[in-house]
């Protein structure tokens, strides 16, 4: 998890940190996280440079996550998600719920969380998706009522301090 502290921060705001932690240590698999508002802006991300590198990776020269930083799966985050509710709307197909992306070196997960955040992982490519989907929509369940306006804005400044 980036390093932004807990000191100062609302009982939701350090729930929701947990709770992510929780999802990149528990599921096997699972390279980093990130949660990103509606509007593209970071709330909460894990740290893929404090994860270890895969041997594949590393004999690639590469760092684990995509690109080795929070804010670049954020990025790819927000992008997957304007797509695909781009292509919904064009195809009259209602809310996006879920999107995977499969690649040969990993995976790429987005999921909708009820306020129009959007959570997003990275995985590797032998990850058990169904784990995966399932730990996600565990997180969705349990965060989509507690990402309030109040407690987004705390998040966002907490990730801007730490920048």
């Amino acid at each position: 998890m980036t390093a932004t502290g807990t000191f100062g921060l609302s009982t939701e705001a350090r729930n929701l940190q947990w709770l992510l932690g929780n999802l990149v240590e528990e599921v096997p698999g699972v390279h980093s996280v990130a949660v990103v508002s509606s509007d593209g802006l970071m709330l909460l991300s894990s740290d893929p440079a404090a994860q270890q590198s895969t041997p594949a990776a590393a004999e690639a020269g590469r760092p684990n996550g995509p690109r080795g930083s929070s804010a670049d799966l954020a990025t790819i985050v927000s992008g997957i998600g304007s797509l695909t509710i781009g292509a919904a709307r064009l195809m009259d197909g209602g809310g996006v719920k879920q999107t995977m992306v499969a690649m040969e070196e990993g995976s790429v997960f987005v999921m909708s969380i009820s306020d129009g955040s959007l959570l997003g992982v990275h995985a590797t490519p032998d990850c058990d998706m169904s784990v995966v989907a399932y730990h996600m929509a565990l997180f969705v369940g349990r965060a989509g009522h507690v990402l309030t306006p109040e407690v987004r804005s705390e998040l966002r400044k907490s990730m801007e301090s730490t920048q």
